[in-house]
């Protein structure tokens, strides 16, 4: 994407956004509890609010993103000791076996179907032997009756909300059935797998080996 997408977004992000993924975050942190001294990346970092919460733990943190209007607000939140690199995550500049976690959290069904699997492979690429990759992204269902589909209209309303492009890639990715192939393409093992949200999201955490 040659524009950025949340040049007019970026400062009203975490007011719109937090409250309906506040409690997804903190499922996530107890997906691989962060420990301090470790070493994570988020990729598709956005405003920086999941790499604070590893901040705060005494992680070291990292974070990749394409939208410069994003990583602005995510280095004020951070501060300098935070490393967040504009950049494209399917080519990332970090050394083979670099972090103890890496994570990405609703950020592979904003790409096109061509860069999904790229991207985890980098994923995999930087990620210790001894480490986890943590993905959380939307799910196909099935949805329970009536919660699934009342997360499913706020869902979509976001979704189109944000650009044509973007809920275009967003329907592609639940046709592809979502993490679990991508998963098994890219040779991850699951070690945990959580659905919420009345089935219309998913949390795995994988291993490389």
């Amino acid at each position: 994407m040659s524009k950025d997408p949340y040049q007019n977004l970026a400062k009203l992000y975490d007011a719109f956004v937090e409250p309906s993924v506040a409690a997804i975050r903190k499922m996530m942190l107890k997906m691989y509890l962060p420990q301090k001294g470790m070493r994570v990346l988020e990729v598709g970092c956005g405003t920086g609010t999941n790499l604070k919460l590893y901040q705060q733990a005494g992680c070291e943190v990292y974070g990749i993103d394409l939208s410069a209007s994003m990583l602005k607000v995510a280095t004020r939140k951070l501060g300098e000791q935070a490393q967040i690199k504009l950049g494209d995550a399917s080519q990332m500049p970090y050394l083979d076996n670099y972090f103890d976690l890496v994570i990405t959290m609703l950020t592979l069904h904003e790409m096109p179907n061509s860069i999904r699997s790229p991207i985890m492979n980098e994923m995999s690429r930087v990620v210790k032997q001894d480490g986890r990759l943590l993905f959380v992204d939307f799910h196909p269902g099935p949805l329970r009756f009536p919660k699934g589909w009342l997360y499913k209209i706020n869902i979509l309303f976001f979704e189109r909300v944000a650009g044509r492009e973007h809920f275009r890639n967003y329907r592609d990715f639940l046709e592809s059935k979502g993490l679990p192939p991508l998963i098994e393409k890219n040779n991850l093992f699951v070690e945990k797998k959580k659905i919420v949200s009345g089935g219309n999201l998913a949390l795995f955490s994988v291993k490389t080996n």
